[in-house]
């Protein structure tokens, strides 16, 4: 081994140490806690630069310095985020992604409040903590790495590590306490980010920007361990280390050369977009990004907007550097509404929009200099349109990811992007050098230029606006609110997160080319990963579904630093996100209540009084005679099924009722023909009728008459999750007016059955059909469109959506959509949700509420199969009576129903064919 390669050697065991201590903590943190921490490399920032100061500033010996920083400020950082961060969040139930975006916020306040007590600049003259031995600080890592293992498999806190890590609920009901144990895990996870910023300023220089961003890339060692694997990850770290110094060797000549080059430095950054794409592991649940509810139905008051269309204005009056600052508001504000399509409406975490947005601003000047291969040189505005055509396709490389990953594992893919645009495009030179940014023939002082961004970002708002209350504006809602639920819903649910990112993507590529004409200079570190962090924290404190945030977020970005010392919106915003599990978005603070408010208790129930009319029966509700009552709805409901293979054309008239194939008695009450004397009894809301009930077990209806073909039908499917077979070659046939009710033990594989039905899981083996064609491998979302609605065990309501907004959302997307609006009144009033109730979010509302919105949303799309899991989990007993009912007059119409129940009593009041499943397969 000659002397260079010798030397590089250890100059890459220098860095891969630190990196492999940044993996050990942030997997230690990970198993702890469950959370992604995003935080660790500002940690580890703030940690050198109190030693610097200690050392430095202070004159302190360098290890009493060295242990105030490591053993007392570094755990001391880890337990302050444990108490006021990250506890909290956990007892709100916040989930991964409401903690991903709270260490988000402690980044970003970290770097601000960083800047704002050290300054912007680099320091090179940080401590030297180990020497220059890179052997002592590989020595370092590994002992760190075998400690924690030790640890982690001898010890009493070890085995109490693991079991919360295995389930943290179980753990606290067996005597362990998590919140001290999860504490441990902060402390611990602070202390190697303190090692690792120390180990790490010398070599790299110190600054509030840099070096949090240099381990945030390292975070791809912790991502390739599957955040598990202590060995594996100081491996990597070890190995990428040396790689990369190795391959600043290589000098290549010709169009490779730069690239070579910028690959050989930023090896840590292809690992991390590898990582990010080959492991999505990381995911713990991804729960959505906002919560439920916060903003839902909620208004903004016509007169803030005019107060915000006024503040707007003010800035034509200013002159000199205040209107060249001004300039920037409107460009940045673009540049954040794609946030609101992207992680507001659809609730997609996106921590690239950054280098989307530096994309813009270098096609835009490319192009308006000729320097672009293959295109000519175009005028200011052409290329900025022309820029925001070449950069929409590329939202692909956030979106084509974003369709099978959620929350954290989603989160590192967008950054993953966003930090290798900006370390491969947007800070090479042979992309930048020698720039100019012109701004567009006639606005080219400030005030024109700003009158014209102000009419860009008035059509972008519209746009949105526009997006945002129609058809796909509600499918990304369902979406951001329930994904599964939007699939079952009939909402193309990749194609619409594709679509999303590609919106997104050419909104901010429209903003980043109007920020960088508004200063007449392309600066890569307006584009860094950072500010990527900062605009997406800034968006989500402020409300990401509200089109005021990006105009507020936009004021507040460079309105604080403009007139403060830079870092303030940082500190500011940083704050307001580490603690978004205790303040809720400013949205949701200025906006109006729902138009319709409706006392909870009255939301769409009986009226007083009447409920007491009624008999509340568990079992199978029915009529003098002990049969279900299905009013209207006779025997000729079979003619409801129609005979060809389903599909959005269907055989459907123009005057058919919601569910043509389905409930033919859409505009009365199914029961209208229960016995006398019980008022109501075909309501949603009403009670049971009849005495046939009365034993809880009341017969079936009868159902059409003369046998019906077979439309969805089970052959030999087979499934299995790791070692275990949860079906084993079932068969299964629903047939059109007919209840066929599966019940059976949990583990029974009822459920699995269920999904292979509704298209969520996909057999190892077997195949369904309808009609006889092959649909196994047809997505849940195709299946909806086919005829095949399903409900969920738990409600699959979209909170954020009205109740009206939930049914419609059916009937736009479900197999028949030609008359979504009479459909949609049909179903309403069908289920009794056709009072005050149908204009209030879902988010709230009562469990009986709920189940009859998802019921109508499915029965909105006109099914001839109906699925349904668990319907009446969590009714009570006229809820669960009224039920009975509805599924009665669906059969008499005509739909095939199957039921996944564990009530018997249920079950057998209007069941026809009962199938009994255990251990995988059905017995009877």
């Amino acid at each position: 081994m000659n002397s260079l390669t010798y030397e590089l050697f250890l100059a890459g065991l220098a860095v891969g140490s630190a990196a492999a201590l940044t993996g050990v903590g942030l997997i230690v943190t990970y198993r702890a806690t469950g959370v992604l921490n995003l935080a660790h490399g500002a940690v580890a920032m703030v940690c050198a630069y109190v030693l610097r100061q200690l050392v430095v500033e202070w004159g302190w010996p360098l290890g009493p310095a060295a242990c105030v920083t490591l053993l007392l400020v570094a755990p001391a950082i880890g337990f302050a985020l444990d108490r006021v961060v990250f506890r909290p969040a956990a007892l709100a139930d916040a989930g991964p992604a409401r903690t991903l975006v709270a260490s988000i916020g402690v980044f970003v306040l970290l770097v601000g409040g960083a800047a704002l007590l050290w300054g912007g600049g680099a320091r090179d003259d940080a401590p030297v903590l180990l020497g220059d031995d890179p052997w002592a600080q590989v020595a370092v890592a590994v002992s760190v790495a075998c400690a924690v293992g030790a640890v982690t498999r001898w010890t009493r806190l070890g085995r109490e590590l693991r079991a919360v890590v295995d389930d943290r609920e179980l753990a606290a009901l067996g005597g362990i306490a998590a919140d001290r144990v999860a504490a441990a895990g902060w402390a611990f996870g602070s202390f190697t980010a303190g090692l690792t910023g120390v180990l790490l300023a010398p070599v790299v220089r110190l600054d509030p920007y840099g070096l949090p961003l240099l381990v945030l890339e390292v975070i791809a060692v912790a991502v390739a361990a599957r955040m598990r694997s202590l060995p594996v990850a100081v491996g990597t770290a070890l190995a990428i280390g040396v790689a990369q110094a190795q391959m600043t060797r290589f000098h290549p000549e010709g169009w490779a050369g730069p690239l070579v080059r910028a690959v050989g430095a930023n090896l840590f950054v292809v690992a991390l977009l590898v990582a990010a794409l080959a492991v999505p592991a990381v995911d713990a649940g991804g729960r959505d990004v906002l919560p439920r509810g916060t903003t839902a139905g909620a208004r903004v008051p016509p007169a803030l907007w005019v107060c915000v269309a006024v503040l707007l204005a003010l800035p034509l009056g200013f002159a000199g550097p205040d209107l060249r600052t001004s300039v920037q508001v409107p460009a940045l504000a673009v540049v954040l509404l794609s946030l609101v399509v992207v992680t507001g409406r659809s609730g997609q975490i996106s921590l690239g929009q950054a280098g989307y947005a530096g994309l813009g601003a270098l096609f835009t000047a490319l192009l308006a200099a000729g320097r672009l291969p293959g295109l000519p040189r175009l005028p200011e505005l052409a290329a900025l349109a022309a820029a925001v055509v070449l950069v929409a396709p590329l939202g692909l490389l956030t979106g084509w990811p974003a369709i099978r990953r959620r929350g954290p594992a989603l989160a590192l893919v967008t950054l993953a992007v966003g930090v290798a645009v900006s370390r491969f495009v947007l800070a090479q030179p042979y992309a930048t050098a020698g720039l100019e940014v012109e701004r567009p023939a006639g606005f080219l002082t400030d005030r024109r230029y700003y009158l014209l961004e102000l009419a860009v970002l008035a059509a972008a708002l519209v746009a949105v606006a526009a997006l945002r209350a129609g058809r796909t504006g509600r499918a990304m809602a369902a979406l951001r609110d329930h994904e599964a639920g939007a699939a079952a819903a009939g909402v193309p649910v990749p194609a619409l997160k594709v679509l999303a990112f590609v919106a997104g993507a050419a909104l901010a590529a429209l903003g980043g080319g109007l920020l960088s004409m508004s200063v007449r200079a392309f600066d890569a570190a307006a584009f860094d990963p950072v500010r990527a962090l900062l605009w997406f924290a800034a968006v989500l404190v402020l409300g990401a579904d509200s089109l005021l945030a990006p105009l507020l977020a936009a004021a507040l970005l460079v309105g604080l630093d403009a007139g403060a010392r830079g870092g303030a919106a940082a500190a500011v915003i940083g704050l307001l996100a580490a603690l978004t599990a205790r303040v809720p978005p400013l949205a949701a603070l200025l906006a109006r209540p729902p138009r319709h408010p409706v006392p909870p208790d009255g939301a769409g129930r009986a009226a007083p009084g009447e409920a007491e009319a009624r008999t509340p029966v568990r079992g199978g509700p029915g009529g003098p005679d002990g049969r279900p009552a299905t009013g209207a709805a006779a025997p000729e409901g079979a003619k409801g099924t129609d005979g060809g293979v389903p599909d959005a054309g269907g055989a459907s008239g123009p005057g058919r009722t919601p569910g043509a194939d389905g409930p033919r008695c859409a505009g009365r009450t199914p029961g209208a023909g229960s016995s006398a004397g019980t008022p109501g009894a075909g309501g949603p809301g009403g009670g049971a009728g009849g005495t046939g009930a009365a034993t809880g077990r009341a017969r079936p209806p009868a159902g059409p008459q003369g046998a019906a073909p077979v439309r969805l039908e089970a052959r030999g499917l087979r499934v299995r999750y790791g070692g275990v077979t949860a079906l084993d070659g079932v068969d299964l046939s629903l047939v059109p007016g007919r209840v066929t009710a599966l019940v059976g033990p949990n583990g029974a594989g009822k459920s699995t059955l269920f999904h292979c039905l509704a298209g969520t899981v996909r057999p190892v083996a077997g195949r369904v059909t309808l009609d006889g064609a092959d649909i196994t491998r047809r997505p849940a979302h195709a299946r909806t469109r086919l005829g095949i609605a399903r409900t969920f065990q738990e409600p699959a309501v979209f909170a954020s959506l009205t109740v009206e907004e939930n049914v419609r959302l059916g009937a736009e997307r479900g197999r028949l959509r030609d008359a979504p609006d009479a459909t949609t009144g049909q179903v309403l009033r069908l289920l009794d949700l056709d009072g005050p109730v149908r204009h209030r979010p879902a988010a709230g509302l009562p469990t009986g509420v709920l189940r009859r919105t998802e019921l109508g949303r499915a029965l909105a799309g006109r099914p001839h199969t109906l699925l349904l899991d668990e319907p009446a989990a969590g009714l009570d007993d006229a809820e669960a009576a009224a039920l009975a009912r509805i599924l009665a007059a669906l059969a008499a119409d005509g739909t095939a129903v199957l039921v996944v129940e564990h009530d018997l009593d249920l079950v057998a009041g209007i069941a026809h064919t009962v199938h009994v499943m255990r251990a995988g397969r059905i017995v009877s």
